[in-house]
């Protein structure tokens, strides 16, 4: 149960990297027995496959995907042998990347 909490908390806050509406505002006005519409932007997302900054869009999935290629390096100078101290080199984010990160510091629970 958590990790499905945790995976619906990340789904809300990546709604505008994601294919998901963003006109929350229409559940309220809506009838809960039809079928829901999705907003304009939202079907212009569907169809171009474009964010407004011309980025692709993503699923949750290849957003995670995408994420998942920040990763940590353990570094050695080459030329100090085996015995030479180790670093921690963290590949810096793309744009992307780094707007998901930041929308996910902006949960409050």
């Amino acid at each position: 149960m958590l990790a499905y909490y945790v995976q619906w908390h990340m789904m809300e806050a990546w709604r505008p990297l994601l294919f998901a509406d963003e006109d929350q505002a229409g559940k309220t006005t809506r009838n809960p027995v039809a079928a829901a519409e999705r907003s304009e932007p939202a079907l212009q997302k569907v169809h171009s496959k474009r964010l407004e900054d011309d980025s692709k869009v993503h699923s949750f999935r290849t957003l995670l995907d995408d994420l998942a290629c920040i990763v940590s390096n353990v570094c050695r100078c080459p030329g100090l042998g085996p015995e030479a101290p180790t670093f921690n080199k963290i590949t810096a984010p793309n744009p992307k990347q780094q707007k998901a990160l930041q929308l996910l510091q902006e949960i409050s629970l």
